[in-house]
C-alpha cells in the first residue's frame, strides 16, 4: 500500500501560499495555526507544517517536532480563551482514517467528546472565527 501523492493545490499548501485566506493565530518559519472552518467544537484550531506532507511519517524531524511546539501554544491559549481544560488532538492519516485534506495537520478542539460534532458538515461563521482567532492570537502573544 503506498501514501497517496501531495498535491500541491490542495487547500492548506493555497493557504502557506497566501492564495486562500484564514483566520490565522499563529506562525512561524516551519507551521501555521488557524482555526478550522469547519469546526467540530469552539474554538477548533488546526496546526499544520510549511513542509510538503500528506502525513506523519513523510514530515522531517525538524517540522514534526515545530508541529508539536505550535500545538502547545495553541493549547495554552484555548485553554484561557475557552476556559476549557479538555483538548481532543486529532490527528488522521489516510483517507482511510479519514483524513479529507492531504497535507499533514493536527486538530486541538476545546470540548469533552460527548460534545462534539461531525467534521465537515456545517460551516462557522466566519466573524465568530475572526473573533476567536484574535483572542487566541492575543493569548499567545501575551504568553
Amino acid at each position: 500500500m503506498t501514501i497517496k501523492a501531495y498535491e500541491d493545490d490542495n487547500i492548506f499548501a493555497k493557504i502557506i501560499a497566501g492564495d486562500l485566506p484564514c483566520h490565522k493565530i499563529y506562525e512561524d518559519d516551519k507551521t501555521l495555526a488557524f482555526m478550522d472552518i469547519m469546526p467540530q467544537a469552539k474554538g477548533h484550531v488546526l496546526v499544520i507544517p510549511k513542509q510538503k506532507a500528506v502525513e506523519l511519517s513523510q514530515l522531517e524531524p525538524e517540522y514534526a517536532s515545530a508541529v508539536l511546539m505550535t500545538a502547545k501554544k495553541v493549547m495554552a491559549a484555548q485553554r484561557k480563551v475557552f476556559q476549557r481544560e479538555g483538548i481532543i488532538q486529532m490527528q488522521l492519516n489516510g483517507a482511510e482514517a479519514g483524513q479529507t485534506v492531504f497535507h499533514y495537520h493536527v486538530h486541538l478542539i476545546p470540548s469533552n467528546f460527548h460534545e462534539l460534532g461531525q467534521h465537515a458538515t456545517t460551516q462557522a461563521d466566519m466573524a465568530e472565527l475572526a473573533e476567536q482567532a484574535k483572542q487566541l492570537k492575543e493569548a499567545i502573544e501575551a504568553a
